[in-house]
């Protein structure tokens, strides 16, 4: 059975939704599409900083761009909006407990969070990247673009430090991370 979209005016008879007002059940439906599961992180100084993220995306392959969306006035949002260089490593199904560790509130740096974690520092951004993710990128930022409570980053990817032959994603679906099998 297909649904059927509406269209025209009787598909919304009072308009739009006044700027800042809540849409209801839009997390509801915004949790239903599933998402691969990505680790954000960027050298900051002397700390290291890193985030779960869900809301990533390829942009470009020509140029090579990416784009990765954060939680305007989130402390990974703030390091972005002025460092330049960050890597994203996209994670394997493995990788469940890691991306929990980079999505508590409160959480220490990120090299506390990769303890007994193998890791390297990238060549190209200085920030750490996990080992047995399913691919990890360097990156540069091109575009920070505030939309709505969140930062959308728009970056060229620099260098692509692995690939794995073979993996599964780790995706969320309705709060959770279930297995493809």
């Amino acid at each position: 059975m297909t649904e059927r979209l509406a269209s025209g005016p009787a598909a919304s008879p009072a308009g739009p939704p006044p700027s800042g007002e809540h849409v209801s059940g839009l997390a509801e439906a915004l949790a239903s599409f599933p998402t691969g599961v990505t680790l954000v992180m960027a050298a900051d100084g002397r700390d290291d900083i890193g985030t779960t993220v869900s809301a990533f995306c390829p942009v470009s392959l020509s140029p090579p761009l990416v784009l990765v969306s954060l939680i305007a006035g989130s402390y990974p949002a703030e390091v972005l909006g002025r460092v330049d260089r960050f890597a994203v490593t996209v994670l394997a199904a493995g990788q469940r407990a890691l991306a929990g560790r980079f999505a508590a509130a409160g959480r220490p740096g990120a090299r506390l969070l990769l303890d007994g974690v193998a890791h390297e520092r990238g060549t190209v951004s200085g920030a750490l990247i996990p080992a047995g993710g399913l691919a990890a990128l360097e990156c540069e930022v091109t575009q920070r673009i505030p939309a709505g409570d969140h930062l959308l980053v728009i970056a060229s990817v620099l260098a692509v430090p692995y690939v794995a032959e073979s993996g599964e994603p780790l995706i969320r679906f309705a709060g959770h991370y279930p297995r493809l099998s």
